[in-house]
C-alpha cells in the first residue's frame, strides 16, 4: 500500500491527532463520564487504520512498527491482571479486582474511583493494539493474497492446456 491521494493525506494529518487524543480522553475519563477503556482504545485504534489507509504501510511502519503494537497489546494485559491480582494482596481488601486504592477526591473528579481509571488505562492499550493488531493481520494476508492470485499455479496451467 503506497498511500492515498493529497487530500486525504493532508486530512489525516490535521484529523489523526485529535482522533487520538479524543480516545485517550475517553479512557481517562471514562470512570466520570460514558465511555472507558473499551471505547477509548477503539478511537485510538481508528486513528491509526486512518494513518496506515493514507500513508500506506511503508510509512506507518515507520511511526508504529508491529513489535510496538505486540508489546502494548501485551503490556495492557499483563497491567489489567495485575489490577486485579493485587487485590488479592492489598490491606482491607484480600479479594480478585478489589479496589486497593482509595484516592482522596470528591467524586465525578478523575482521581475518585480508586482502581478503576487503572483499569481502564491498561483496557485501553490492550484494547488499542489488539484491534490494531488485527487490521494490520488482514492488511498483511489481503497483501499476500494478492501476490498468489498474481503467480499462477504451473501445474494447473498445464493441465488446463492439455484439455
Amino acid at each position: 500500500m503506497r498511500g492515498m491521494s493529497l487530500i486525504v493525506k493532508n486530512t489525516t494529518r490535521l484529523v489523526a491527532g485529535f482522533i487520538a487524543l479524543f480516545g485517550a480522553y475517553i479512557v481517562l475519563y471514562g470512570h466520570v463520564t460514558p465511555g472507558g477503556g473499551f471505547a477509548g482504545g477503539v478511537i485510538v485504534a481508528g486513528a491509526l487504520v486512518l494513518v496506515v489507509l493514507a500513508f500506506g504501510e511503508r510509512f506507518s511502519r515507520e511511526v508504529i512498527s508491529h513489535e510496538v503494537v505486540r508489546t502494548s497489546d501485551a503490556v495492557g494485559a499483563l497491567a489489567f491482571l495485575g489490577v486485579a491480582l493485587f487485590g488479592y494482596l492489598a490491606p482491607n481488601a484480600g479479594a480478585f479486582f478489589a479496589n486497593f486504592s482509595d484516592f482522596l477526591g470528591t467524586p465525578g473528579n478523575l482521581l475518585s474511583a480508586g482502581t478503576i481509571p487503572i483499569s481502564n488505562l491498561a483496557i485501553g492499550v490492550k484494547v488499542g493494539a489488539g484491534l490494531f493488531g488485527v487490521f494490520l493481520a488482514l492488511a498483511l494476508f489481503r497483501r499476500h493474497g494478492e501476490q498468489r492470485l498474481m503467480v499462477p499455479d504451473a501445474g494447473r496451467l498445464d493441465s488446463e492446456a492439455s484439455r
